[in-house]
């Protein structure tokens, strides 16, 4: 037979192959999901938790955490890399081979007194897991001894990505840097949700989190006696103005249909009542969905600021931190994933448990593996109608539902398992880039 030939017939099997493979593997997110609710699985990725819950780590400083997570993929036989972009670990199931699809959970706490009651509080003054992370690793690797009590079904190779700083530290774009990507084909991840019912999950196509950047600004006057102000320049009133000027940007510059949002979250400016200070910090947030809106608003937030500050005699100096927290782009998922994920959910918790959402103006850093390859970002319910309203996250009141846990990681294992299953390449890949480790 011709090469054309073969190709042709590789292209129509590809194209034939979901339809044959969902017969074969459409009762798979049932099974997993049974797996992980099992009372020895389950206690197992509870323990995991409260012990990460316990010793919370902030980006780049994940240490204990990223030796828990190594420990326990030594138990389970899960091969991995480590360490990449400092406490970051990269996990091996399957066959070595391709197709590769990726897992992803986020490892770091935030800067947060636990103020919840509880035996597993956080042992650490001044850091909390507030977000949901440790609950995130305890998924992951959840799925991935679900996965590697059936790597005899893979058909391919899943990677288990454990990645530090996601508050802010773009800790996905150094994981990406130092190769966490490799062979990949299409990643996935998650996040709790605290108003979402448990056994329910939200997600869309296209935008679904907005593009983030910081800024902070010094302004700087002449300091005095607050009853002799004509012998001072007040730092106080220029920021004020700054601060007023900076919400036109959205509200008179802005397309009503573009979201974006500018807030200013952080005001340090003296320490007496009678004393104008010599300069004031102010610091906040910016956010858009379009890369042009998010430039605009990083070009007009200098200018009012040292706009504003010249306008009454001060100075002002502009940081945006691109260094300390790199700009996150928009979180965009796939459309084809997204139908994936729809078909895989839905067989695990019914079609009527799988919920399109709007966008919202918070930001993910799983955004940078989403612009180097497929990505698919979905929230996951914890919340039990039957017992009190969960706070949200970077609340000092944030926990976690642990019954969410077999939710998570089935899915995370069932959207690897039938993806390896689904998108087989239609012809046979040099072998030299393969994870022979495996």
């Amino acid at each position: 037979m011709s090469l054309f030939n073969w190709v042709s017939l590789g292209f129509f099997l590809y194209l034939l192959s979901p339809i044959l493979s969902l017969n074969g593997s459409s009762d798979i997110p049932s099974r997993f999901l049974n797996y992980a609710k099992k009372e020895e699985l389950f206690d197992w990725m509870v323990g995991v938790r409260r012990k990460i819950h316990e010793n919370p780590e902030l980006g780049f400083e994940e240490f204990e955490t990223s030796k828990l997570v190594r420990a326990e993929l030594d138990k389970i036989g899960v091969k991995y890399k480590h360490p990449l972009s400092v406490t970051g670990v990269v996990g091996f199931i399957g066959s070595g081979k391709p197709p590769f699809v990726a897992l992803r959970a986020d490892m770091d706490a935030l800067t947060m007194q636990e103020m919840v009651e509880w035996e597993y509080k956080s042992k650490v003054p001044g850091k909390m897991h507030a977000c949901g992370h440790d609950s995130h690793v305890a998924m992951l690797l959840g799925a991935a001894k679900i996965l590697q009590d059936h790597r005899e079904e893979l058909k391919g190779t899943v990677v288990l990505i454990f990645q530090p700083a996601e508050e802010g530290g773009g800790g996905a774009k150094k994981m990406i840097d130092e190769g966490a990507l490799e062979n990949v084909n299409a990643i996935f991840g998650l996040h709790v949700a605290n108003k979402l019912p448990i056994g329910e999950v939200a997600s869309r196509h296209g935008p679904l989190l907005a593009g983030s950047g910081f800024f902070e600004a010094i302004i700087s006057g002449k300091g005095g006696h607050a009853a002799i102000p004509q012998h001072s320049i007040d730092p106080i009133l220029a920021a004020s103005n700054v601060i007023v000027s900076l919400q036109h940007l959205v509200s008179r510059e802005a397309d009503p249909l573009d979201s974006q949002v500018v807030t200013v979250a952080k005001f340090q400016g003296g320490g007496a009542f009678n004393v104008i200070p010599d300069a004031v910090t102010i610091g906040g947030t910016f956010r858009a969905f379009l890369k042009e809106s998010f430039m605009q608003l990083k070009q007009r937030i200098e200018e009012v600021v040292t706009g504003q500050a010249a306008v009454q005699r001060c100075k002002a100096v502009i940081n945006f931190l691109e260094i300390e927290k790199p700009f996150f782009p928009p979180t965009i998922n796939d459309k084809y994933l997204h139908d994936y994920f729809r078909i895989v959910a839905s067989d695990m918790l019914g079609i009527d448990k799988v919920k399109d959402m709007q966008p919202l103006m918070g930001s993910e850093d799983f955004a940078f593996y989403q612009e180097m390859i497929p990505g698919y970002f979905f929230f996951i319910g914890m919340q039990n109608e039957t017992h009190k309203q969960l706070q949200s996250p970077h609340s000092p009141y944030f926990e976690i539902n642990e019954d969410v846990l077999p939710y998570g990681a089935a899915l995370h294992a069932s959207l690897a398992a039938r993806y390896l299953l689904e998108f087989q390449p239609e012809v046979t890949l040099p072998e030299e880039n393969d994870h022979d480790e495996l």
